[in-house]
C-alpha cells in the first residue's frame, strides 16, 4: 500500500508527517523504522501522526515515534512546530493557535507572522521520581535553587541536573560542546540504569546569560540537529543553576531556537519548514476509519 507524507524540519531535526484526520493510520513498530530509515526509507528522527481532537477544544492530537527504534514517544517540540504549520499548509485549520493533545498533556502552539511557531511546552518538573530517575544511594549537591546528581559515565563524573518536559532530560554543563564526546557519553547517558524510561542526554555550554550552545542525544533516535525540549530542559537547568535569566538563545548544530521561563510555562519559538512531499509503499499498512 502507497503511504503519502510530507517531509518536515525544525531546526535540523526533521520529521515524516502523516494525516490520519480523516482515516486512522496503524503502522507497525518496523513500518515505522522503515519510513525513519534514511537508506532504505524517507529518512526522519521522528514520525508525526496527526489525528482529529478527541474532545472539546482541542483542534488536533498527535503521536510521535522515533525514527530509529520504533517507539512511541511524550513530547517533541520541534515536532510541534512542524505540526502546526503542516495543518494549516493542508487547510486542516485556518487557526494561528491550536491546541494540541500529545501523549503527556495539551500543547498550545501559534503561527507568528515571521513564519516562526511558538510552543507553550507546558511546566517543567524536576522532581528525580518524576522525570524518572533513581537517585538512591547517591549523594547531590546544590547549585542555586537546582541539585545536582553525579553519575559516573566513561571514568568521569558527571553532574547532572535531571528534568522532565514530558519526557526525560538529563542536562550537564560542559566547556566545549564540539570538543565534547557527546557520540561516546550520549548512548551511556540515555541507557543509564538509573533512568528507567531511558534519558535525553543534553551537554549545553553557557556563552553568557542569555546564550548558550548545546548537543543532544537523544533516546531512541541518536544525536539530532536539534531538540526542542532537550532546549527547553537544558535552559530550565541553567536558570536555576543561576547561570542563565530568560530568555535565552540556543545554539543548535541545525539552528537557533529561543527559549522563555519564569518559574511557570516554557515558552519556545524557531523555525519549521516543509522539505517535500511524496509517497512510500509500505507492505501490509493497515488504515482504520477513526
Amino acid at each position: 500500500m502507497k503511504l503519502k507524507f510530507t517531509k518536515m524540519q525544525g531546526a535540523g531535526n526533521d520529521f515524516v508527517v502523516l494525516d490520519g484526520t480523516r482515516a486512522g493510520i496503524e503502522l507497525s513498530p518496523q513500518q515505522i523504522l522503515k519510513l525513519g530509515d534514511r537508506r532504505f526509507g524517507v529518512g526522519a528522527d521522528q514520525i508525526l501522526m496527526v489525528e482529529p481532537g478527541r474532545e472539546p477544544g482541542i483542534d488536533f492530537g498527535y503521536r510521535i515515534f522515533n525514527g530509529g527504534s520504533g517507539d512511541e514517544v511524550e513530547h517533541c517540540g520541534n515536532g510541534a512546530r512542524c505540526f502546526v504549520k503542516f495543518v494549516r499548509d493542508r487547510g486542516l485549520t485556518d487557526k494561528s493557535t491550536v491546541r494540541v493533545e500529545v501523549r503527556h498533556g495539551i500543547l498550545t502552539l501559534t503561527m507568528q507572522v515571521d513564519g516562526n511557531v511558538e510552543v507553550e511546552m507546558g511546566v517543567p518538573d524536576c522532581r528525580p521520581e518524576h522525570v524518572p530517575f533513581d537517585a538512591s544511594g547517591l549523594t547531590g549537591r546544590d547549585q542555586g535553587d537546582d541539585h545536582l546528581w553525579p553519575l559516573e559515565i566513561d571514568g568521569k563524573t558527571a553532574w547532572l541536573s535531571v528534568v522532565s518536559m514530558g519526557n526525560p532530560h538529563a542536562v550537564q554543563v560542559v566547556p566545549d560542546t564540539e570538543a565534547w564526546p557527546v557520540a561516546i557519553d550520549g548512548p551511556l547517558l540515555e541507557r543509564h540504569a538509573r533512568f528507567p524510561r531511558r534519558v535525553n542526554a543534553g551537554f549545553m555550554q553557557v556563552l553568557d546569560r542569555h546564550s548558550v550552545k548545546l548537543r543532544v542525544y537523544e533516546r531512541g533516535a541518536g544525536e539530532t540537529l536539534a531538540c526542542g525540549t532537550g532546549a527547553c530542559a537544558a535552559v530550565v537547568a541553567g536558570i536555576r543553576r543561576g547561570l542563565l535569566d530568560s530568555p535565552v538563545v540556543v545554539q543548535t548544530h541545525g539552528g537557533e531556537l529561543k527559549i522563555a521561563w519564569t518559574g511557570a510555562q516554557v515558552s519556545m519559538s524557531g523555525p519549521a519548514t516543509t522539505v517535500f512531499e511524496g509517497e512510500i509503499e509500505l507492505a501490509d499498512c493497515a488504515t482504520q476509519p477513526v
